[in-house]
């Protein structure tokens, strides 16, 4: 595979060895539901499948770890760091790069922005973030099958981010949890390009 240093069977057996046995399966579900969104939406799908095996490869280190990986060698927001379950996303990015030898920009970006997500976020990205989302081997009917219906709908990236991001707010609304700053102006940057698109049909 062009976009490693390695092959891909070397690649699922580390990732076989550093992660949990659902984080694993999670992987290669995301690889495979990358793949496909990759076609559907006229990406490159061997690029995706790489950053959908890859998305997760730090999911499994401790807190210190991915911190010490940070502080080292990563510069990523404040309200970033207070949130543990988003820290390997940057990590993962850079442990594809340093340690598989991904130098492909779209696919260490991919990886990057696979939990929060960014304003701005190319074809590429979103495909994925949602594969990540919507993947058939670990996610759970209930969350992923409403992401999924509006994949199959004109605009359907979009508005499957759009239904990603109701998801997460209310969830964290109804634990009472605090919500990144950046969630928000995503959830209102998609809100604002769909209304945009209605209105000019």
């Amino acid at each position: 595979m062009s976009y490693i240093k390695i092959s891909t069977e070397e690649l699922t057996d580390w990732l076989k060895e550093n992660l949990s046995e659902e984080r694993y399966e999670h992987s290669l579900g995301t690889a495979d539901s990358a793949k496909l969104l990759a076609e559907q939406y006229g990406e490159n799908s061997e690029k995706a499948y790489v950053a959908g095996l890859l998305h997760d490869c730090a999911k499994c280190f401790t807190t210190e770890k991915l911190l010490e990986i940070i502080e080292a060698n990563l510069a990523i927001e404040e309200a970033e760091i207070e949130n543990y379950k988003t820290l390997h996303a940057p990590v993962s990015a850079y442990v594809a790069k340093t340690e598989f030898g991904v130098e492909d920009g779209e696919i260490l970006s991919a990886i990057r922005w696979h939990t929060l997500g960014n304003p701005n976020m190319t074809t590429f990205e979103k495909i994925i973030f949602l594969a990540d989302k919507v993947e058939n081997r670990t996610r759970e009917t209930w969350y992923a099958d409403p992401i999924r219906e509006f994949l199959k709908e004109e605009n359907g990236l979009n508005k499957a981010m759009l239904q990603c991001y109701k998801q997460t707010i209310k969830s964290l609304v109804d634990r009472d949890l605090k919500i990144c700053p950046l969630t928000i102006e995503i959830y209102n940057s998609l809100q604002r390009e769909l209304s945009v698109t209605k209105f000019n049909k």
